[in-house]
C-alpha cells in the first residue's frame, strides 16, 4: 500500500532498533499476514515443528525489551489478523511466541477474520509509534521481509481509525480460543 509524498526512506539495522527502542508513550504493531518467514527465527521455528521443546530464555532480549517499555508506563500493543487453520507460523508464535511477550507486557489481541472476512483494515502490516509516526512492514507472499519503510507525511488519522478498530474487534490473546 504505497503512499504518495517524498522518497522512500528504508529503515535498517540500528535505525530501525531506536523505533521499537525509543517511544515515549505506545507503540502499535498490525500483524495481517499468515506467514512470515524470518531467517533469524528459522531454526527454533523447525525445532517447533519437529515437537522438540522451546528453548530455555527463549525471546529473552525481547522479553526484556518489553519489561522495560511496561516499567517506563509505555505501551506496546499488537493486534495480528488470523484465519483458520492457523498456519504453521502462527501455530508457533501462538505457542513459542506470543505467550512470552504477553507476559513480558506486550497488550496481544487476536481478530479471527475466518467466518466474518475483514472488517475494513488494511492489507499492509505497520507499527505505529506515539500515535505520530508510522512504519510500513513489506512482506513478499513467501513472508520474507522487503524492507521497513518510515512513511513521511502519513495520514495519521486514517492509522488511528485502522488502530481503533482492531482493538475494537479483537480479543485479548488470553481468551483466543484456537
Amino acid at each position: 500500500m504505497p503512499e504518495s509524498g517524498p522518497e522512500p526512506v528504508y529503515l535498517e539495522g540500528d535505525q530501525w532498533k531506536a523505533y521499537a527502542r525509543d517511544f515515549k508513550r505506545s507503540a502499535f504493531r498490525l500483524e495481517v499476514h499468515q506467514t512470515y518467514t524470518m531467517p533469524a527465527e528459522s531454526e527454533t521455528f523447525h525445532s517447533f515443528l519437529a515437537g522438540k521443546p522451546m528453548p530455555e530464555g527463549f525471546n529473552g532480549a525481547w522479553h526484556k525489551t518489553l519489561r522495560d517499555h511496561a516499567t517506563a508506563g509505555r505501551t506496546m500493543t499488537r493486534a495480528k489478523i488470523v484465519r483458520r487453520p492457523l498456519t504453521p507460523c502462527s501455530r508457533y508464535s501462538f505457542a513459542w511466541g506470543i505467550p512470552g511477550n504477553v507476559d513480558a507486557g506486550e497488550d496481544y489481541r487476536i481478530i479471527d477474520v475466518t467466518e466474518k472476512g475483514n472488517p475494513g483494515l488494511p492489507e499492509q502490516d505497520f507499527w505505529m509509534f506515539d500515535e505520530t509516526t508510522v512504519v510500513h512492514l513489506n512482506y513478499r507472499p513467501d513472508g520474507t521481509q522487503v524492507n521497513r519503510e518510515l512513511i513521511q507525511e502519513p495520514d495519521v488519522e486514517k492509522y488511528l481509525a485502522w488502530r481503533d478498530l482492531a482493538l475494537e474487534i479483537a480479543v485479548p490473546f488470553s481468551a483466543y480460543q484456537t
